[in-house]
């Protein structure tokens, strides 16, 4: 009915009974007088444990039957009820039985969405896939699935003989393609140099130039600072020759408008002396004029009053001279304006003298 002792292990889970009934999990250690009627009824290990799924004659969307291995590891936990929903809603059987089932379907849904060429690069994929559906899958029982792998996959013989002579000549490919890519380094490891060489000579011929063009500078300018210091010493000794001629030329200048002006002076005194002696004479000669043709003018008043009266006498003594006498004394006014017209001389008669002669030129009715 009891024991003396019972010695409970520290690792795993230690699941223990009471008259059939889960109690839970026992503490580690020796416990003293064990009841017959409490038992330890499991221990399950608290270890990863890997688990093989092998599929065999999986078919791949070309028909091709493969043979996929497929390796994972889960642990129970991570609590003691985990461990008593494993035992009591699972079981070892049934979670193999499990775990079968859903492996071989996701190896053959895997297999069959690609190409036998392509089946070797889906391991990754299938990992990370398989590893999410089959946690959430059997995590209620206390279950977790720590990894996921493919560990192989085999082809029929003769495809794989193929495949493998195919990767051998992608191998011989690839060897022949990173000889090439390293001759091709090569070439441009030695192009480089060649053109790291011409690029240093290209470099030093640059500073032999650069320091020739650094003295023609220099020289250039000491040679534009003799030149500019001859072209200041030329332009000073202009401007001084320019100073010089200039005041030379105001000075002439100056003696010529004072020469011109006094010949100007001079011009202007003896054209005024000339103007007035020739006005002075034209006035002496028009004053003689004037007393000539007044002379000749009372002359003629003279002679035509004498023979107005002569007239008026012969008219007394007969009617038949009067257009005679007329005629006459038209005729000798005729002469003293002829006399008048003729002279060289102008005459100007003014006052009643002129308005005389102007009536005696125009007829009367």
């Amino acid at each position: 009915l009891f024991s003396a002792a019972v010695n409970v292990p520290s690792g795993p889970f230690v699941l223990w009974q009471k008259w059939h009934k889960n109690m839970g999990q026992l503490p580690p250690g020796v416990i003293w007088f064990w009841p017959g009627w409490c038992r330890i009824s499991h221990i399950v290990t608290r270890a990863t444990v890997t688990y093989n799924a092998p599929t065999r004659n999986c078919p791949t969307a070309d028909n091709v039957m493969v043979n996929v291995d497929l390796s994972l590891t889960f642990r129970i936990g991570p609590d003691p009820e985990a461990a008593a929903n494993f035992i009591y809603k699972l079981g070892a059987h049934r979670f193999d039985e499990l775990i079968a089932a859903e492996t071989e379907e996701a190896i053959r849904g895997l297999v069959y969405s690609v190409t036998h060429d392509k089946v070797n690069d889906l391991r990754e994929e299938f990992a990370v896939g398989m590893l999410s559906t089959l946690n959430s899958k059997v995590v209620i029982y206390g279950v977790q699935i720590m990894n996921v792998k493919i560990t192989d996959v085999t082809l029929p013989p003769d495809l794989q003989d193929r495949l493998e002579r195919t990767t051998a000549f992608k191998t011989k490919m690839s060897e022949q393609e990173k000889s090439h890519e390293n001759r091709v380094r090569v070439l441009e490891d030695e192009a480089t140099r060649s053109i790291e060489t011409i690029r240093k000579s290209n470099s030093r011929k640059l500073q032999e130039i650069e320091a020739e063009r650094l003295r023609y500078d220099i020289e250039r300018r000491e040679m534009e600072e003799t030149a500019r210091g001859r072209a200041r010493v030329e332009e000073i000794k202009a401007m001084t020759d320019a100073d010089v001629a200039l005041k030379k030329s105001l000075g002439n200048e100056t003696v010529s408008k004072v020469v011109a002006r006094q010949d100007a002076e001079a011009l202007l005194k003896s054209t005024y002396i000339t103007c007035q002696m020739m006005r002075i004479e034209s006035e002496k000669r028009i004053i003689v004029e004037v007393k000539t043709s007044e002379a000749d003018l009372a002359v003629a008043e003279s002679k035509a009053a004498g023979m107005i009266a002569k007239a008026e006498a012969e008219a007394d003594g007969a009617e038949a001279l009067k257009e005679k006498r007329r005629y006459e004394l038209e005729w000798e006014k005729l002469k003293v304006l002829e006399t008048i017209a003729g002279s060289k001389s102008r005459k100007f008669i003014t006052g009643e003298k002129g308005e005389a002669i102007l009536s005696a030129l125009v007829p009367r009715p």
